[in-house]
């Protein structure tokens, strides 16, 4: 390997910005530490005081999960979608 190469490797792949803030944890963040599948209120027991970004602002998974008729999910992806069902999709506000 050269020194061109070394140096290359030590600097970020993608420089971030200065811009503001975005507050919560991103959906797939907090379904990426569950185990599937999972029951509605065990997520709730787990990850319930998690904040998490949505289109209105941050909210606490356990407030968008009441309501979420579900009661056990068999994957990431049913999870995901039953959230996104009751949130929405759109960008998130930054502070």
């Amino acid at each position: 390997m050269s020194d061109d190469e070394s140096e290359d490797a030590e600097e970020p792949a993608v420089e971030l910005g200065d811009g503001p803030d975005v507050t919560g944890a991103p959906l797939a963040r907090v379904s990426a530490r569950l185990t599937w599948g999972i029951e509605h209120s065990t997520i709730v027991d787990r990850e319930g005081d998690t904040t998490v970004r949505t289109p209105d602002g941050p909210q606490e998974l356990a407030t968008v999960l009441e309501d979420v008729d579900v009661p056990y999910f068999s994957d990431r992806q049913e999870f995901e979608s039953a959230v996104r069902d009751v949130l929405g999709t759109g960008p998130v506000p930054t502070e």
